[in-house]
């Protein structure tokens, strides 16, 4: 599959893990599990072969093997997704979950903060996951303490659960520096911590302040001024992606293509049930068209899926 990892024509991608610090693809050929370590500076090239099926619920296989469009994140039919999401804690859909969670606060750039919980055991997989460049614990308790917690930093404090993707990648090229990054932060533990005694569930303990930077395992070092100036829409039978990583955060890769130094951005979720092979020289030929790529063939060499080209601040011009 890549100049650094081999996947098989019977395996299909699962999407990018994190472990640890070092960014995973993972593959699944029925039962089996496999990953390939990616690593900054090394290329990376594939081909998409087929069409892409669902990648089904709860680690089984779609029981229909249903085709699922291109451009969709999810890579799940509708009936595998439903499944997926009946036992999601996401989705407030388990409430008697036994384990231990933890409350954190992330920052993803200027103005972009929000809390969220994980469960403890999966320590802070669940916040590189989705491409915090900064984060600090704020406590840890049952299920339903970490949920409320949530929901008082909401309502007092208006702090978001969620934040769009296309913003987070729109700043990884014009980040502040390290010693600045984690002010927003620190300001809102503090806020956060004083509302103790004020809707706080007592049975959430809380945890004392400690940012950890992610921007070193993500390589945001490695990006230019200004970060990507395209993203990759979706991709497509015969398509081929090819480049070099420099930096990877949450799902994403970024690639440079070509000699131009031109950064690429690709949402590893839409390489999920996908049947992924070796690059051949099949990805010389530009991109393909569409809206947003007007003139854009030459300028990513070794790319040939429909790409966006992005706009002014790394906002794209369609959507993924």
């Amino acid at each position: 599959m890549t100049a650094s990892g081999v996947c098989d024509v019977t395996w299909r991608c699962t999407g990018l893990r994190w472990p640890g610090d070092a960014p995973e693809l993972g593959w699944r050929s029925g039962p089996d599990r496999r990953a390939s370590v990616l690593a900054y500076g090394s290329g990376l090239g594939f081909r998409a072969v087929g069409g892409r099926t669902c990648i089904g619920a709860r680690e089984n296989d779609c029981p229909l093997g249903a085709t699922v469009p291109g451009r969709g994140t999810g890579a799940r039919c509708p009936e595998c997704a439903r499944l997926d999401r009946a036992h999601s804690v996401a989705a407030d859909t388990v409430a008697d979950d036994p384990r231990t969670y933890r409350v954190y606060l992330a920052w993803f750039g200027p103005g972009m903060v929000k809390v969220g919980i994980t469960a403890e055991e999966r320590g802070a997989a669940r916040l590189r996951e989705q491409g915090a460049v900064v984060f600090s614990w704020l406590g840890r308790g049952p299920l339903m303490a970490a949920r409320r917690t949530e929901e008082v930093l909401r309502a007092a404090l208006g702090v978001p659960d969620r934040i769009p993707y296309a913003r987070k990648r729109a700043v990884r090229g014009v980040l502040p520096e390290a010693g600045e990054r984690g002010a927003e932060l620190a300001d809102l533990y503090g806020r956060a911590a004083a509302l103790e005694g004020r809707g706080w569930p007592e049975s959430l303990e809380r945890l004392p302040y400690g940012a950890v930077d992610h921007a070193g395992p993500f390589g945001l070092g490695n990006l230019e001024a200004g970060g990507a100036v395209a993203a990759v829409r979706e991709l497509v039978a015969g398509g081929v992606v090819t480049g070099r990583l420099v930096a990877a955060a949450g799902p994403d890769l970024h690639l440079v293509t070509g000699d131009s130094g031109a950064v690429v951005v690709l949402d590893t979720r839409l390489m999920t049930g996908w049947e992924l092979v070796r690059a051949g020289g099949g990805g010389r030929g530009g991109t393909h068209g569409g809206d947003g790529t007007d003139g854009a063939g030459d300028r990513f060499p070794g790319v040939s899926v429909p790409v966006d080209v992005l706009g002014r601040g790394g906002v794209q011009d369609g959507l993924f």
